[in-house]
């Protein structure tokens, strides 16, 4: 049986050029083409996990315009369930990318359709929630919406596995809700209120997050790996050898990796290194979405262990 998992988040255009560095405040720099590409981190994640054999329902919200039509067909053809995906008339979420010859980028979205996702929207769809072996979550959608989410979830047993981005401070009640969080290491410090600059203040970042209640704590290093922190596990799970090209979805792949290998019943360490693999192969392409492997490309690839 397939892993069922049920993401609510973020559907956006991705407009993208490549530059060759960012521009400082006031300076105007020339870029590549600009290409457009499905992308919002609900969508990707959603993506993410059925490219990697996991049965996903996405549930969130497009424009009438024609990027929605765009984003509603992509997510039809990589074989996510769009049944809870709502067409309100506004314009559809756009992410403005530019991304620089080492992979690096930067991102400025306008919410658009997805700022309508609320929790009476959330309500509606509590069947897909409740069925569900897996939650997974990001905060490009209202903060309303996301904790109305994870009540179902743990009304109904599902595990919610919660990426914490774009980066804000979260209640502890949220928190106390969260059995998996998975941020990287700014979203980290927000999160904590402490800085996050080596592997003692990842560390410590992560139990304070414990003490508020969330389980299990795996922060995303790059290409240093993942740092896995619960009660009873602190583990730095290494990283993989790549060449990175851009580094736009790696979150989002590895969150949606870790979400499909958990739902499979792996254990964490196992769960945390799968979804490293996926992250890894993830930046070696260009693009959100188009960027995801297959869960046969990273069964083939021949990862070598440690930073590039």
């Amino acid at each position: 049986m397939k892993p069922r998992i049920t993401v609510i988040g973020s559907l956006n255009m991705d407009m993208v050029i490549q530059i060759d560095s960012f521009p400082l405040p006031g300076q105007t720099v020339l870029g590549g083409n600009l290409d457009y590409i499905p992308g919002g981190k609900g969508a990707n994640q959603a993506v993410a996990a059925a490219r990697l054999k996991g049965d996903v329902a996405l549930i969130g919200k497009v424009g009438t315009d024609a990027f929605g039509q765009v984003l509603l067909d992509n997510l039809l053809k990589n074989g996510v369930d769009v049944s809870a995906v709502k067409r309100e008339n506004v314009s559809s979420g756009v992410a403005l990318i530019t991304v620089t010859p080492s992979g690096e980028n930067q991102i400025v979205v306008s919410p658009g359709a997805n700022s309508l996702v609320n929790a009476d929207f959330v309500q509606e769809h509590e069947n897909t929630i409740r069925s569900a072996q897996v939650l997974l979550l990001q905060l490009e959608t209202p903060l309303a919406a996301v904790k109305r989410a994870v009540e179902l979830a743990k009304e109904a047993g599902v595990l919610v596995i919660l990426n914490p981005a774009p980066a804000q401070a979260l209640p502890e009640s949220l928190l106390n809700q969260v059995d998996v969080l998975t941020p990287n290491e700014t979203e980290l410090s927000i999160l904590s209120g402490v800085p996050v600059q080596n592997m003692v203040e990842v560390y410590t970042a992560s139990r304070i997050l414990l003490e508020k209640g969330t389980k299990c704590v795996v922060t995303t290093l790059g290409d240093k790996g993942a740092f896995l922190c619960s009660p009873n596990i602190n583990v730095l799970i290494p990283g993989y050898s790549v060449k990175a090209i851009d580094t736009t979805a790696a979150g989002d792949s590895f969150t949606a990796a870790l979400a499909v290998a958990v739902a499979q019943g792996k254990p964490l360490p196992k769960a945390v290194k799968f979804a490293n693999k996926v992250g890894a192969l993830t930046v070696t392409k260009k693009g959100a979405q188009p960027s995801l492997p297959l869960l046969d490309e990273v069964e083939k690839y021949p990862f070598k262990e440690g930073s590039a």
